[in-house]
């Protein structure tokens, strides 16, 4: 177990709550990149089967609840692009 890799961790985790929050509240996608938000899925993938693979340890879980948090920004983009869409067609 590293502690520069917890730390990592930790500290792109921390992000990720203030970033579901204003997805939540703005209903809005300004700002986002599902590109983006898909290649950090990527990572974290990558991370978790390191972790499985080769050298597993309780870091996985920093992983794991960083890849649902992005999964969830995610997911609010996919709506807000949704409530987006729908607002234009009704104008």
């Amino acid at each position: 177990m590293s502690i520069f890799e917890i730390i990592m961790l930790l500290c792109f985790g921390a992000a990720w709550p203030f970033s579901i929050y204003k997805s939540y509240k703005s209903k809005s996608v300004e700002g986002k990149s599902p590109i983006f938000l898909v290649i950090l899925l990527m990572g974290y993938v990558a991370g978790i089967l390191h972790k499985k693979i080769y050298h597993y340890d309780n870091v996985i879980f920093l992983y794991m609840l960083n890849f649902l948090m992005v999964s969830t920004d995610l997911i609010l983009y996919i709506r807000n692009s949704k409530m987006s869409k729908n607002q234009c067609e009704k104008s």
